[in-house]
């Protein structure tokens, strides 16, 4: 071997991981980024530094980069290439050879092996890396060795290695399983915290400001000039690490770009000491998984990406976070790994106060429906009893197995079915999965493997978001994502039964594909012909409205089989990135499932009418109707309740006497036992006094004619003999000295009568009404019928106020008595007969 491993720190951790693998079988290792957890350890348990008992080690990694950075530097250690002794199986490749006995896999990779032979015959040691990065696949794996090691193979070794010292809850579920600690030679870091200048807005979606990744690019330029050795720079993502290498033309070092998607010899380069001096933009993927030789400083964006998922529209993505404190912690310290460094970190310190301590769990926010037909292929459709460190959302698990029955994966019960398995084991995620089994033998194998390739890993947006379009670039595309693309076609066609092509055009072919995969994300136009420049909105099966970005390369169609969508965060609508066109007919074979007719009747607030119609749809997507000649009744006097409670029950129905004011008068007055009036308790109590008229109703027209007048007098207190008192305690006229019924305003706070002046002499003082508790407001007019004088005291108006209303009048209307005293003269409706 190479003399190299012997100065990895993780060394003096062996023989305690020895002991603890001989008396219990498992063990959790915490060991920091750069101490040879990932490389050493593998090849001491199979026995190969020392020339030991030979065991066959799998070792699984969250990552495709970081399983081949793996396997490379442990056949440098072993001093051959890999495919001997140590080899390595991503999707879509696989280098092993009959002397392999240390194997690097993705965890992904490791569950299909899992599903295919739960024994994993062959398998001495099992060892899971990265543990703590709280991946869903990881946390599967661990739950689904556990059952193995409980059940199947006692005897089988089972390690969780993890680069922090956070471990109790590994060892705890690991059964008390011994922690075994290698420390690393930690040289100090120190921090330097350059928040940007200006304040920047905060990420939304993948979103990041400019302004901020502009400052992350001065302050690698600070660091270079300020510091010595390799500077790493972490982003969140591919988009963003290609916006700073622009800004960085001219440094004086190599800038490479670090990446799951980066071309090999650019992994291989920043994985390798150079003499140059270089700059390396990464995501996080170099948080742990990767050592990158060289690095003296950090400078950190202090952002991360995690999976978000909306359940209820059917929309999946990443969003950028702020980066959890024990992430930000191992970014400093791949600083100081060889030698004392720094760590530029561009926020301002305050704002660690408001992070979270460590990245949440995958778990926790990504869609499941993967995870989902994993357990019920494993035969735990609820997953309840599996040894996860963190059980599922009720309600995310619920989405999932509601997509997996939609597709055929599940029984009612959860089971997994035949077909539930046969999509498992393409490796892909359900939906993938049930557009390269369905779609084969409509379009051909090889075309269903193509576009399901597409869709497997996004392609650049820098392709545009024209589906067809795309697949036809990349088919005669020699560029990194090409060849990705070519090694998972190769792979698909393998994984599918030999289907011939058929003669469906491409463009209908790629419509097809994805729409079989995204039912949901189905969508037509709203506006069959927009005007020109204009782009239509559009409508998705799931019910979402969408729009296609500007620039878009798809036109006007009028239908479209979306891939992939997000909605913009204050946004109404999703917005498409990808798609292909569509046309009816292909929709409505890839959507068959959500394909319905319904008798509808409900409330129509645009018409402010009862409609009732038979709808034929695609989900939301409504593609013919007709009227419905006889509704169900109790459907129709639904949509009228509906309307009552829309609209208002003064709006819809006719309330010709003052009934209805005077019970509201009584009900605020007095309370029980008179009813309360309002539209909330006229609706809650409909059945007791709109009834049977109600019933009868068909639409708004029927009810304007219900007689609520006598509706109403069902709600008067009658069992207490209370009803009869209604006209006592508010009379709906009041006699007054003249000899007129006068109509009581009951719609004000008080009731208001309202009369000429000189009808109310000889009246001394005005009626209270409810029983005394409330006067009545008396509105004197003068003869032309406009208001004089407001008042509740009327004998004191008399005394008071009358002299100055008199003289004020009684110029204008001399015709009309004025008397002195009013108390005594006679009242009147007409004028002096004295000429």
């Amino acid at each position: 071997m190479n003399p190299a491993w012997r100065e990895l720190p993780v060394r003096t951790a062996l023989p305690a991981l020895h002991l603890a693998l001989e008396e219990h079988g498992t063990a959790v290792l915490a060991a920091p980024p750069g101490t040879g957890k990932t490389t050493l350890v593998p090849l001491a348990l199979a026995g190969l530094p020392d020339a030991g008992p030979v065991r066959r080690v799998l070792v699984a990694e969250p990552r495709r980069l970081a399983v081949r950075a793996a396997a490379r530097r442990m056949a440098w250690l072993l001093g051959e290439t890999v495919g001997g002794r140590v080899g390595f199986t991503v999707r879509g490749e696989r280098r092993v050879g009959p002397g392999t006995v240390v194997e690097v896999v993705t965890t992904g990779v490791m569950l299909q092996r899992l599903q295919r032979d739960q024994e994993l015959p062959g398998v001495d040691v099992v060892v899971l890396d990265e543990c703590h990065e709280r991946h869903l696949d990881a946390d599967t794996a661990l739950a689904f060795l556990l059952d193995v090691r409980a059940a199947l193979r006692p005897e089988l070794r089972l390690v969780c290695a993890s680069a922090t010292s956070d471990t109790a809850a590994w060892a705890e579920l690991l059964g008390g399983a011994p922690v075994v600690e290698a420390h690393g030679t930690s040289h100090p870091v120190e921090a330097v915290w350059t928040p940007p200048p200006r304040a920047v807005r905060p990420a939304h979606g993948t979103r990041v400001d400019p302004a901020l990744l502009d400052h992350v690019a001065s302050t690698v330029r600070r660091a270079l000039s300020e510091r010595e050795g390799d500077v790493l720079c972490f982003l969140p993502g591919v988009g963003e690490i290609a916006r700073v290498a622009g800004q960085l033309g001219g440094v004086a070092a190599e800038v490479l770009q670090l990446h799951g998607r980066a071309p090999q010899a650019v992994q291989d380069a920043a994985l390798t000491p150079s003499s140059a001096r270089r700059v390396v933009l990464a995501t996080a993927v170099a948080e742990s998984s990767l050592t990158v030789p060289g690095v003296r400083v950090v400078v950190d964006a202090g952002l991360a990406r995690e999976p978000r998922t909306d359940h209820a529209r059917g929309l999946a993505g990443l969003v950028t976070v702020r980066a959890s404190l024990a992430a930000a912690r191992q970014r400093a310290g791949r600083a100081g790994r060889e030698a004392p460094g720094a760590v530029y970190r561009c926020w301002n310190e305050a704002e660690d106060a408001l992070a979270a301590r460590f990245p949440t769990a995958e778990i926790a926010l990504a869609d499941l429906t993967s995870f989902a037909l994993q357990a019920a292929c494993w035969g735990d459709p609820d997953a309840t009893g599996l040894a996860l460190p963190d059980a599922p959302p009720a309600g995310a698990m619920a989405a999932a197995r509601q997509t997996l029955q939609a597709l055929g994966a599940v029984s009612p019960d959860g089971r997994a079915t035949k077909r539930g398995i046969r999509l498992a084991r393409t490796g892909l995620h359900p939906r993938l999965g049930r557009a390269l089994v369905d779609g084969a033998p409509a379009v051909g194998a090889r075309r269903a493997a193509e576009l399901v390739a597409l869709l497997s890993e996004e392609p650049p947006r820098a392709l545009g978001d024209d589906l067809g379009a795309v697949w036809r670039t990349v088919r005669s595309s020699r560029d990194p994502y090409a060849g990705r693309w070519r090694d998972e076609v190769r792979r698909l066609l393998r994984a599918t039964s030999d289907e011939p092509a058929t003669g469906l055009p491409d463009a209908t072919a790629a419509g097809l594909v994805v729409a079989l995969a995204f039912p949901e994300r189905i969508a037509r136009a709203r506006v069959e012909r927009p005007a020109p420049g204009e782009r239509s909105p559009y409508l998705m099966a799931g019910g979402t409205a969408a729009e296609l970005a500007p620039g878009t390369a798809l036109g006007a169609l009028p239908w479209l089989a979306v891939a992939v969508a997000d909605r913009p965060a204050g946004s109404h609508s999703a917005r498409i990135l990808h798609a292909a066109a569509l046309d009816e007919a292909t929709a409505l074979v890839a959507g068959a499932a959500l394909v319905a007719a319904r008798d509808e009747v409900h409330w129509d607030t645009r018409r402010g009418e009862v409609v009732s119609r038979r709808v034929e749809s695609l989900g939301a997507i409504e593609l013919a109707e007709k009227p419905l000649n006889r509704p169900d009744r109790a459907l129709v006097r639904s949509a009228l309740l509906e309307g009552l409670t829309r609209e208002g029950v003064g709006t819809l129905l006719t309330f010709p006497s003052s009934l209805r004011e005077r019970l509201a008068f009584l009900h605020a007055a007095i309370g029980d036992p008179w009813p309360d009036v309002s539209d909330a308790a006229l609706l809650e109590r409909a059945e007791e006094w709109l009834e049977p008229e109600f019933s009868r109703a068909r639409r708004r027209s029927d009810l304007a004619r219900i007689d609520t007048t006598s509706a109403l007098q069902r709600l008067l207190p009658w069992a207490t003999g209370e009803a009869g008192r209604l006209d006592e305690l508010a009379p709906e006229r009041i006699a007054v000295p003249s000899g007129s019924k006068i109509r009581v305003d009951y719609t004000t706070e008080r009731p208001v009568l309202a009369v000429k002046l000189q009808e109310l002499f000889g009246w001394k003082a005005a009626p209270a009404l409810a029983g005394g508790r409330v006067p009545l407001t008396i509105h004197l007019l003068s003869p032309a019928g406009r208001p004089a004088a407001v008042t509740s005291d009327l004998e004191g108006f008399w005394h008071n106020g009358y002299r100055a209303v008199r003289a004020d009048l009684r110029g204008r209307y001399p015709r009309h008595p004025w008397p002195e005293d009013p108390t005594t003269a006679e009242p009147t409706r007409r004028t002096n007969t004295r000429k």
